[in-house]
């Protein structure tokens, strides 16, 4: 008839007789499928977040510098090629960056000689000089 707490292979039938116990068996594995199929979603979606938001301007990591206007640049360019004697084609602005709020300096490239030019807002070549 009925056994109470008799075991056998793993699985326990209580009181519900020997082929009763078995059914609980899948509901027992579905169970625990379901179980670590949710620890699996759990963990993943762990490891998946939102970008952090991006830095204000002002906290950028780099450096906001105000280069030369194209015009001031050349105008460089043409005084470096004066002053050397060199071709003006020959001539390239490298960088620049501005000294105050009237002047900037423009660093230029003589086939393979460095120039420094000191130029104002107003278009004036202020200095050429090799650096």
């Amino acid at each position: 008839m009925f056994e109470v707490g008799v075991c056998e292979a793993g699985v326990c039938e209580a009181a519900f007789g020997e082929g009763q116990a078995m059914s609980a068996k899948p509901a027992v594995r579905t169970s625990i499928r379901a179980t670590a199929i949710g620890f699996l979603a759990g963990a993943l979606s762990a490891c998946v977040s939102t970008p952090p938001p991006p830095l204000p301007q002002d906290q950028m990591s780099r450096t906001q510098v105000e280069t030369a206007p194209a015009d001031l640049q050349l105008l460089c360019a043409d005084a470096a090629a004066k002053a050397s004697g060199a071709d003006s084609s020959k001539i390239l602005p490298v960088s620049s960056s501005k000294i105050d709020s009237t002047t900037y300096r423009v660093e230029l490239d003589a086939s393979g000689k460095k120039t420094s030019c000191l130029v104002d807002t107003e278009g004036n070549v202020k200095s050429v000089q090799p650096t």
